[in-house]
């Protein structure tokens, strides 16, 4: 018998698998935090002989490289691939036991990357499992566009004929796999944010076995979005080789370290909830809330390399946070503080605060003539399907360094369901504007009454 473990990165949309048998087993893709992984084979009772990569990521840290230190796995990397540090390079039709009866075949599918290799688990011979990876997702493709503007088209027909060739050669009752796909920025569309599936579920919806090629890749470059800023850092960490993760608690900081960090530019993070960060935070902190993204945002829009500090309500809250920012690459906080505002400002000093409105306050604003500056900072992709009426587009991750374009007067800002309205309304307010929070859900625009402008 074999089992497959799934381990969730939900903050970047992405999962890795433990897979064995009753004494050993291959992680594939691990994450940056490997004591996941460790723990999860722990308890499992097995152990790990194998580390398989599917590609060198664009848009996580891999613990591949460290935990096949840890345990003494062997290190699969694609051949293709041009790392610093001594693997095993795998190459199409290349097997690996894992266990009695189970070996892992590697199957080469490029695409996603040029090098872009999948797994397929074998039981005696026979495919029980595939480890897709950025090629196969659950109803769309990997994006093929991360690597160098000029293969983008290139790559985009690897990826159509690497997703045909698994589709061809694994029965349909085979579990597909992958490991981005389920909100990753790696998934060339929302359609594959699907939650399981197999290779005959895929045959039947999945745009890429679905269309001929020239249509496909028609409709796949014209869908691509914006690149989170980040993924600039990733392979190229992931080529020469990460360094062991360190999750330590970091310094704490009081009141006035704070403010000497604020005062010399360096980015104070609030980790709290965008209701209480409104009510009153540090003046010049930036809310990305430990339940929503906060790795994915901050890390697109922090200057890489500048210091950060941390801010949260709870010791559980600031580990979460630092353990999701290692996943990205942003390792060690410069200074943290665990409590409220009253900890982090000097005494006498008053906590800022905002408003927080919904569309419908927004409408009975225009409609008293008041004429807010709207600030939609949605995607590119979610604008094109309609806006406000009048509204500024500035998307979240751009924002900051184009306060300029902002209009005079008080901002209003929205985007689908106020997270990252509530990261650029803190922003606008570090920027000393007046600003007004839109928490609610896109939808209610038109409930509203709002006008609703389309491309067509």
């Amino acid at each position: 018998m074999f089992f497959v473990d799934t381990l969730e990165t939900e903050g970047l949309g992405n999962r890795s698998y433990l897979a064995g048998g009753a004494r050993t087993a291959v992680a594939v893709d691990p994450p940056r935090d490997i004591d996941r992984v460790l723990a999860r084979a722990a308890r499992r009772g097995v152990r790990i002989v194998a580390v398989a990569e599917t590609h060198v990521h664009n848009d996580y840290v891999t613990g591949g490289l460290e935990l096949a230190r840890l345990t003494g796995a062997r290190y699969l990397v694609p051949a293709g691939a041009e790392v610093a540090y001594a693997r095993v390079p795998v190459a199409d039709g290349d097997l690996e036991p894992v266990d009695e009866d189970l070996t892992l075949r590697a199957v080469a599918t490029p695409g996603h990357t040029p090098h872009h290799t999948a797994y397929v688990l074998q039981e005696a011979g026979h495919p029980v499992a595939a480890f897709t990876g950025g090629s196969l997702l659950i109803g769309g493709v990997g994006r093929p566009d991360l690597v160098e503007p000029r293969l983008t088209e290139r790559l985009a027909r690897a990826q159509h004929a690497s997703v045909h060739r698994l589709a061809a050669e694994l029965a349909d009752e085979v579990p597909v796999l992958p490991t981005h796909g389920f909100g990753s920025f790696c998934s060339s569309s929302d359609a594959a944010a699907g939650g399981g599936g197999t290779i005959g579920g895929e045959k039947s919806s999945n745009p890429g076995l679905l269309q001929e090629v020239d249509a496909f890749v028609k409709e796949l470059l014209a869908g691509l979005d914006d690149i989170p800023a980040y993924y600039a850092h990733m392979g190229p960490v992931n080529a020469r080789g990460p360094a062991p993760v360190d999750l330590t608690a970091p310094r704490r900081a009081d009141a006035e370290e704070i403010g000497r960090r604020l005062a010399a530019g360096e980015w104070v993070v609030d980790l709290r909830g965008r209701v209480a960060f409104a009510a009153g935070h540090v003046a010049g902190a930036f809310n990305f809330e430990v339940d929503g993204q906060p790795a994915t945002y901050l890390a697109w829009m922090i200057p890489w390399g500048k210091p950060v500090t941390l801010l949260a309500e709870s010791a559980e809250d600031l580990a979460r946070a630092q353990r999701e920012l290692t996943r990205v690459g942003i390792d060690r906080p410069a200074a943290a503080s665990v409590g409220t505002p009253a900890d982090w400002i000097p005494d006498g000093t008053a906590p800022a605060a905002f408003r927080r409105a919904t569309f419908a306050d927004l409408a009975a604003a225009r409609e008293r003539g008041e004429d807010p500056v709207v600030v939609d900072v949605r995607r590119d992709g979610e604008r094109a399907g309609g806006w406000i009426e009048g509204s500024v587009h500035l998307p979240v991750h751009e924002l900051h360094r184009r306060l300029d374009e902002v209009p005079e007067g008080t901002v209003w800002v929205h985007c689908a369901g106020g997270m990252r309205a509530a990261i650029a309304a803190s922003v606008l307010d570090a920027a000393g504007r007046e600003v007004v929070a839109v928490d609610d859900g896109y939808a209610a625009a038109a409930e509203a009454g709002l006008t609703l402008r389309t491309a067509n």
